[in-house]
């Protein structure tokens, strides 16, 4: 589908738009994803791996609902969320104080093309539907890789297509003309979700993404795919040398 381009927001400036959209983002994503967005965080959470005690480290976190999926694993000790929308992030740390996680879950302005942590300050670095939405992915990728501690773990949640012709055309479908419709009904900001389909149509995924993250350092690279390939867990480990 074309769309035009000119209305919509540039990938550096993005943030902005999650600004706009943040009092209706959660539910939206609800109502999106049919409720499948929670169960994808909860299998983002069962590849963390069996080490206690983790520092956690969750780019573009927005509203924070990754870093509390997080929090539910035992062998997570801490987490920190980075993101560029104040907006999502003051929402994000009410969530927080309401299940009363302060002591463990912070929520801090940053960029993520720019991490302010010095290298191996983390475990477990995280980035879910984010890494689609900056204009360097590789330099994401590099500094997850440089604030990971050796024998860390990164992992990607993002939007993919399905491999089935029949299922692709009836996602792409759903994402060109359905998900504006509804998000401009529920939010008023048609442009955020004509963006939507646009970044997740332009993003590489499966090998080609994975390719990326080699290229970045991570080894062991594997590909989790989720609900008949319209999402995908990303895993790469920071290998002890």
């Amino acid at each position: 589908m074309k769309t035009d381009e000119h209305l919509l927001p540039s990938k550096s400036q993005s943030w902005r738009m999650f600004d706009e959209i943040s009092p209706r983002y959660d539910l939206l994503n609800r109502i999106l994803s049919f409720g499948l967005d929670r169960a994808w965080r909860r299998r983002l959470n069962s590849f963390l791996g069996p080490k206690p005690n983790q520092e956690a480290l969750d780019l573009a976190t927005g509203t924070a609902d990754v870093l509390l999926a997080l929090s539910k694993n035992s062998n997570i000790k801490s987490g920190v969320g980075v993101d560029l929308a104040d907006k999502m992030l003051n929402l994000g740390k009410a969530k927080i104080q309401k299940r009363q996680l302060d002591d463990r879950l912070t929520l801090q302005h940053g960029d993520i093309l720019d991490l302010p942590f010095p290298p191996e300050s983390f475990d477990i670095a995280t980035i879910a539907f984010g890494i689609r939405n900056v204009p360097e992915p590789h330099k994401v990728l590099k500094e997850m890789f440089r604030v990971l501690r050796k024998g860390g773990r990164a992992l990607v949640l993002e939007f993919s297509l399905p491999p089935s012709r029949w299922l692709r055309f009836l996602h792409l479908f759903y994402l060109r003309y359905v998900v504006p419709f509804i998000g401009f009904l529920l939010t008023g900001h048609a442009r955020a979700y004509r963006y939507l389909n646009q970044t997740i149509e332009d993003f590489p995924f499966g090998q080609e993404f994975c390719s990326m993250m080699l290229e970045s350092g991570f080894q062991k690279v594997t590909i989790h795919p989720l609900t008949f390939g319209i999402a995908t867990i990303y895993e790469g480990d920071k290998l002890r040398v």
